[in-house]
């Protein structure tokens, strides 16, 4: 949902759909990325895939062991529905201009106004909304000069192929939620997010950090995934450590309650969640062993991986036609909402997305996982190796 559109200046990298204009091998043909686990419990199939919230171009077509699990499934799981009327309207409504006043003046305005410039955001595009989430949007856009950017997400690429299949898709969280995780509930504890994210945005910690991410993701490399705190650089101090406890830990068991809940539905379900919300004790493949699911690995070692020949796929549209989502797990229905894709020059008006364990995230905890080694599911589970 970072959606917006660049000024085009010589500085600044080229759209999404200007990306395009050169396709490579991988947006014609679907090659496997990512990583995937089959769960099965009580004689019906559904399946955990971790995505990343940013993307390249040749990344728009799923590969053909997701596809396939996919046509699978009855449902596809997502933390948000961004498409979703009620959902976007949730992350740009306007934030309290008193406490825009307090927290961003003097110099973190000052800091803040030279990233957007930057970024080549123009004026006033994220000046009303939540502190955070002006930051989360900037760090959703740091990755475009190594080619990766938030229109080709992989949650929305997935969400578009599933409309395409009428498929319904459920979101598993609500926009009010994570925006609670994000600000952390207090205003100092925002402002100290802010701050930090704006460290690493000056310092180009992240666009090395996202990167980095971006090309384990790829290899599919479940390994390198949960040693991620080895490398990182993202988890020094206190504030850090509490945010991460917050984006993933305190998250995954209502994740975790929404797959079952649907699973014992009577639904094959698709969960797409962050790639950073698999890993460790407290990650989903764990979760879902100890609530009984049988739990084997699909797509987790790293391998070089092959193009599969498939029909041509045409070029996202900047700005996909909205259709009826499905339900929330929480009961919540509402309209989808077209993407904000930029369109002729003009700034979307949507709201960026809110912090997911992946790249979505504000800076600070763009690409934090948990601080274990492994990815072993829990005992009263059965995992397949």
């Amino acid at each position: 949902m970072f959606t917006l559109a660049a000024a085009h200046a010589a500085t600044c990298p080229p759209s999404a759909i200007a990306s395009l204009e050169k396709p490579g091998a991988g947006l014609r043909n679907g090659i496997d990325r990512g990583v995937l686990w089959r769960i099965e419990r009580d004689g019906r199939t559904s399946w955990l895939y971790g995505t990343i919230h940013i993307g390249r171009g040749d990344w728009v077509r799923p590969g053909p062991t997701i596809q396939k699990a996919l046509m699978q499934s009855d449902t596809v799981a997502l933390e948000l529905d961004m498409r979703d009327e009620s959902t976007a309207r949730a992350m740009g409504r306007p934030a309290d201009p008193e406490l825009l006043a307090r927290m961003l003046s003097g110099e973190r305005a000052r800091r803040l106004e030279r990233q957007n410039t930057e970024a080549c955001v123009p004026p006033g595009s994220l000046s009303k909304l939540q502190p955070i989430l002006q930051v989360t949007a900037l760090a959703g856009l740091v990755g475009r000069p190594d080619g990766l950017y938030p229109e080709f997400g992989v949650d929305e690429t997935l969400a578009v192929a599933a409309r395409n299949n009428n498929k319904p898709i459920v979101a598993l969280e609500n926009a009010a939620d994570q925006l609670k995780v994000l600000t952390g509930g207090s205003e100092s504890e925002e402002a100290e997010q802010v701050d930090a994210a704006l460290d690493e945005l000056e310092s180009g910690k992240l666009r090395g950090q996202l990167k980095e991410l971006a090309d384990v993701w790829a290899r599919s490399d479940a390994a390198r995934l949960a040693r991620y705190p080895e490398w990182c650089d993202c988890l020094k101090t206190p504030a850090e450590q509490r945010l991460l406890k917050r984006l993933l830990d305190d998250r995954n068991p209502n994740l975790a309650d929404g797959i079952e809940r649907l699973h014992a539905g009577g639904k094959g379900v698709f969960a797409a969640v962050g790639a950073l919300h698999m890993i460790g004790p407290q990650g989903l493949p764990t979760l879902m062993a100890a609530r009984g699911f049988t739990v084997t690995p699909v797509l987790t070692n790293a391998q070089e991986q092959t193009a599969q020949p498939m029909p041509a796929l045409a070029a996202p549209s900047p700005a996909p036609r909205a259709v009826r989502g499905g339900k929330a797990v929480k009961g919540q229905r509402g309209k989808a909402a077209p993407a904000a894709a930029a369109r002729g020059g003009k700034p979307a008006k949507a709201a960026p997305a809110a912090a997911r364990g992946g790249a979505r995230a504000p800076a600070k905890a763009a690409t934090k996982t948990t601080a274990s080694k492994a990815a072993a599911p829990a005992a009263k589970g059965k995992v397949r190796r």
